[in-house]
């Protein structure tokens, strides 16, 4: 391995964007490492380490970094969409609008399996061998104590990939807004989320919140089509030792990001203070309102401020990646985050199970003995990380790019297969593997949803993504 990603290294183009490398594999560690250290496990179940002690919710304000992942999403989604769009061949003149639609149409099919093939070969792997295993244990009796707790939660972090598939199934129509009105379809997303907040909070519409699933996160998609273009600013040099012309330009680049920033932790700040939002950024068992599900408008605020902090870090971290060890460290994570993402409450469990089946005692969490067993837990929890992600890997790595284009029509049959993913994990990750036998369901858009039904539509959906973007010889 250590060869092939020296070799991958080496043959970056002088045109790639490390930094969003950077920040594709970095926000996914800190989600994990925040997961790692937010769980309260005791005897009797699993906690969360910020309800026993509120006073580290101001924490989750730098470690709820979610955004930047969806916002790095969306500059490699504009990217990777027009690359498709420019290789497609050209018609006649005569027939050019009729050719361009089905071209158009095509693109979008190969487009949705390029971008779901890394994400959703490890995810449905991860949910097949679970899946087995939850049902195993349940036909053995098991599915009790800390093994139930753990068939419900090792799905629950797959709402993240449920919401990732709708952000690239809306990638081209959003992209055609941002290219016609610019910050004006970010202000028009931002704008429908404070709407349904308003609907929410002052006229008591029920319902209404959950369209900030797509406001929100979706907002934060579009900033990174303004990175693609180059909007944000965010000078790559330092100022010193450049002439006072230089320097001028690299500080008002700054401008735009500095004023995300500031405006938006003001703006968070005021909306939580103001209420009715509450000081975290995750989600807390109990609580009435959560800024996470769905997303509220302070997490809006919460997410600009992070783009616009990341992005005034652009400049020193460019330097720190032209250096070839750094950049062969982000290389070799990015080929294995979504593998360890999906992996990592696996290993955490894993670890307080074998503790308590040797039965070596579990502090309460918060007490001095609970930090002090802490690096040791998380050292445990990152090595069986790395011995899952030896296991799986290979099921990241993307298939080779198909030979064949896709057929006309195929459009709409990728987007229906995109669709059923989407439902499917979404609905996997409300219901979990407990209670297969039982038939346990969750509720998905007030329909009620079963585990097997939900693994069918993920899995009938990415086999119409991937028939509809291969296409036929």
């Amino acid at each position: 391995m250590g060869s092939a990603v020296r070799v991958l290294a080496e043959a970056t183009p002088a045109t790639r964007d490390r930094y969003v490398d950077l920040l594709r594999v970095g926000s996914l560690a800190v989600v994990v490492l925040g997961h790692w250290m937010m769980a309260a496990v005791t005897p009797d179940g699993v906690g969360n380490l910020l309800a026993v002690v509120p006073a580290l919710q101001p924490l989750t304000w730098l470690l709820q970094v979610m955004p930047v992942f969806f916002f790095v999403g969306g500059f490699s989604h504009a990217l990777s969409y027009r690359s498709l769009l420019l290789k497609r061949p050209e018609g006649s003149a005569a027939s050019a609008s009729a050719d361009s639609a089905t071209s158009a149409d095509s693109v979008y099919a190969a487009f949705l399996r390029a971008r779901l093939q890394r994400l959703l070969r490890p995810t449905m792997v991860f949910v097949l061998v679970w899946g087995v295993v939850a049902l195993l244990v349940q036909l053995l009796g098991g599915g009790g104590g800390l093994t139930g707790v753990t068939l419900r939660l090792v799905t629950q972090p797959l709402w993240f990939i449920g919401i990732y598939l709708a952000m690239v199934a809306f990638t081209p129509p959003l992209l055609r807004l941002h290219e016609r009105y610019g910050w004006g379809a970010f202000a028009g997303l931002a704008g429908a989320a404070a709407a349904v907040d308003v609907l929410r909070f002052a006229a008591g519409v029920p319902y209404v919140e959950f369209l900030n699933f797509a406001f929100v996160w979706l907002a934060v998609h579009q900033l990174g089509f303004l990175r693609a273009d180059g909007r944000l600013g965010a000078g790559s040099a330092s100022g010193a030792g450049l002439a006072p012309s230089t320097r001028l330009r690299s500080l008002r680049s700054l401008r735009v990001p500095a004023l995300l920033a500031g405006g938006g932790l003001i703006g968070a700040a005021v909306l939580v203070a103001a209420g009715p939002y509450p000081l975290s950024m995750v989600g807390m068992p109990g609580e009435k309102v959560s800024n996470m599900a769905p997303p509220t408008l302070a997490l809006l605020a919460h997410g600009l401020w992070l783009v616009g902090a990341v992005e005034l870090l652009r400049a020193p971290a460019a330097r720190l990646l032209a250096r070839p060890r750094a950049w062969r460290t982000v290389v070799a994570a990015n080929g294995v985050a979504m593998t360890a993402f999906l992996w990592h409450l696996t290993a955490m469990l894993g670890v307080y199970g074998a503790l308590l089946a040797l039965d070596v005692p579990l502090p309460e969490p918060a007490t001095a003995a609970w930090w002090a067993q802490t690096p040791l837990r998380l050292a445990a929890a990152a090595a069986l990380t790395a011995a899952l992600v030896a296991a799986f890997r290979t099921f990241e790595h993307p298939a080779p790019p198909s030979a064949t284009t896709p057929a006309p029509g195929s459009g709409p049959l990728a987007a229906l297969g995109a669709t059923l993913c989407l439902l499917g994990v979404l609905g996997l990750s409300m219901v979990g593997l407990g209670g297969l036998l039982e038939g346990r369901t969750a509720l998905l858009i007030a329909i009620p949803v079963s585990a097997p039904a939900a693994v069918a539509m993920a899995l009938g959906g990415w086999l119409l993504v991937e028939r509809a973007g291969r296409g036929a010889r």
